[in-house]
């Protein structure tokens, strides 16, 4: 351990490119898909490790420190992903939600039309101007491929009858 210490901070630089590439790695845990920063960072890593030249032992101990930083960072990622934290950070982008699938506003498809997409025997699965919602017949069944006009709307449970053709 004592090789690697002196080893790093004989090497400032590297040192620094390791620990922007960790960052950048750390960052793109926090943003979806598979972009810009988390390319940088494995670029960046990977740069910084072949500048500082470890011997065989330091590379492998380098490694698993590193490897072990990235887990840390995933766990607290996922513990505050469970809290709720990251739907409210800034990096989430909510504009792109939904609003039509809202649970809390379904009171907008009071009358509106639709097919069944799965037979109600009473409930099952209806598509509302291309979004799907678990519906209930009024007690009867309603076959796949169905008509179906929403009746009511308490909470999350979406009352649907078979239409009427001339409806």
């Amino acid at each position: 351990m004592g090789e690697l210490w002196t080893l790093l901070t004989a090497n400032v630089p590297e040192l620094i490119l390791l620990l922007v590439g960790l960052g950048l790695l750390v960052f793109e845990m926090y943003i979806p898909g598979f972009g810009v920063p988390g390319v940088l960072g494995i670029v960046t890593m990977a740069l910084g490790f072949i500048l500082l030249r470890p011997t065989l032992q330091q590379g492998i101990l380098l490694l698993v420190i590193l490897a072990a930083a990235l887990c840390v960072a995933l766990v607290v990622l996922l513990l505050t992903a469970s809290k709720g934290r990251i739907g409210r950070s800034k990096l989430v982008l909510n504009d792109v939600a939904l609003k039509d699938a809202d649970a809390s506003d379904l009171s907008a498809y009071l009358g509106k039309r639709g097919v069944t997409r799965t037979a109600l025997r009473p409930a099952g699965i209806a598509d509302f101007d291309g979004v799907r919602l678990n519906v209930v017949s009024d007690g009867e069944f309603i076959a796949q491929g169905a008509r179906v006009k929403v009746m009511n709307v308490a909470g999350n449970r979406i009352v649907v009858a078979e239409a009427a053709d001339n409806e």
